[in-house]
């Protein structure tokens, strides 16, 4: 039986809580904190902050985790001005990468540097590896100096090792508004791409192509799942196989009262069907915000559960 890592940040009003996490479940429904619950890996370049955590396992068995280059913690008060705005179009273009053999032992943090001075913050990085191609797509979402940085768009780049990449293409454009949050899976050779739409409609849906890069279309019958949620208070979309087969689909809410916030979970048969919440079926030791869900082996979950860090460690 398989286990699974859920890699993550923690939305603090401190640095500390904007860094990479990690907890661990048996079963994928009960989860527990790596680390008592502190950070495993801190940003000490760029921003020095990362959000918005992606995991991949790669053909050669490393691991790769990439993150947002941003700390509101930090640059809210200082180089942002306090505006959203200000980070959309002036924010960081690159993303923060670390690579291990283990889980246990991680590189030093590199900056990745995919912008090519027209685009805005590069946001919420996600992992796709193309089979027929044998690469890794990289996907993230951002404004581009196309439109005025007006729009948010969905881009991406290809790389075979991590250390080169492909100049940057769209990915996905949503005609009618804004689209984030891109998280990408395949499933009986159909690719199916969960993104946050901001407005037209406003929430999440699943587009399906394919290819890993398109072109793509809507799946109705995802829009079932949305059907009576306030949509613009969901975002972070991220899934992975349960072992009784059943997909499940955690979505990032936001907006209320700090107990409330966290994951949700939905579980379904397949990925082009309607998800069914299951807040019951899970639980968390505390609010997981926008991260990425690797099934790992039980020797990986054992070293992981055993894993403590010293504070001044770097």
């Amino acid at each position: 039986m398989a286990a699974y890592l859920f890699v993550h940040f923690r939305e603090t009003r401190t640095p500390d809580g904007e860094q990479v996490y990690f907890g661990v479940s048996e079963d994928g429904f009960n989860w527990e904190p790596v680390n008592g619950g502190d950070p495993v890996l801190w940003s000490y370049h760029g921003d020095k902050g990362v959000r918005d955590c992606t995991i991949t396992r790669t053909d050669d068995g490393r691991f790769v985790i990439m993150g947002t280059d941003l700390s509101l913690s930090y640059g809210m008060v200082n180089q942002y001005d306090g505006s959203w705005e200000e980070i959309t179009r002036n924010g960081s273009d690159a993303l923060a990468l670390w690579e291990s053999a283990d889980l246990v032992a991680w590189s030093e943090q590199r900056m990745v540097e995919l912008g090519d001075g027209r685009f805005g913050c590069l946001w919420a990085p996600d992992i796709t590896y193309d089979r027929e191609n044998g690469d890794y797509v990289v996907h993230w979402s951002s404004s581009h100096e196309d439109d005025d940085y007006e729009e948010m768009a969905l881009y991406y780049a290809r790389t075979e090792d991590f250390e080169s990449f492909s100049d940057p293409e769209l990915l996905y454009r949503n005609p009618d508004g804004g689209v984030i949050d891109s998280a990408m899976y395949e499933e009986d050779g159909t690719y199916y791409c969960f993104a946050k739409s901001q407005s037209n409609p406003t929430g999440i849906v699943l587009l399906e192509s394919e290819r890993p890069t398109g072109p793509f279309t809507r799946v109705p019958a995802f829009d079932r799942t949305m059907a009576g949620l306030d949509g613009a208070r969901y975002e972070a979309p991220t899934a992975f196989r349960l072992d009784d087969g059943r997909w499940c689909l955690f979505l990032d809410y936001f907006g209320g009262d700090p107990e409330t916030q966290g994951y949700v979970p939905f579980v379904a048969d397949s990925l082009d069907s309607a998800f069914e919440r299951a807040d019951d079926e899970f639980a968390f030791p505390y609010g997981f915000k926008h991260g990425t869900v690797l099934r790992i082996t039980r020797e990986e979950y054992e070293r992981l559960r055993a894993y403590e860090k010293d504070p001044g460690e770097r």
